[in-house]
């Protein structure tokens, strides 16, 4: 399978329970590339992108996320795949 390339907006309880920190580590684990980041109206937005199968999988986690986190709804976007990102970092607005 190809490479694959995802845009999430994840709602719920998933500010101030590790969610970023979290998907960050999930990602590396998965040598997927892209960023994770909190935004103002409470929601958790992640840019993710790597072999098929593993963003598939990093998709999966985020519609459950960390012990703490409540997700609530997950929109999905699937963009192509860029290549443009070094590394999983979380980014701050």
């Amino acid at each position: 399978m190809g490479n694959k390339r995802v845009h999430l907006l994840i709602h719920g309880r998933v500010q101030g329970v590790f969610f970023r920190a979290t998907a960050q580590q999930k990602a590396q684990e998965l040598e997927l590339t892209g960023w994770v980041r909190n935004n103002p109206d409470g929601s958790v937005e992640v840019t993710a992108e790597g072999k098929g199968d593993d963003v598939d999988s990093m998709l999966e986690w985020c519609r459950v996320g960390p012990a703490q986190a409540v997700v609530k709804h997950v929109s999905v976007d699937w963009e192509a795949h860029s290549g443009e990102f070094e590394g999983f970092r979380i980014e701050y607005i």
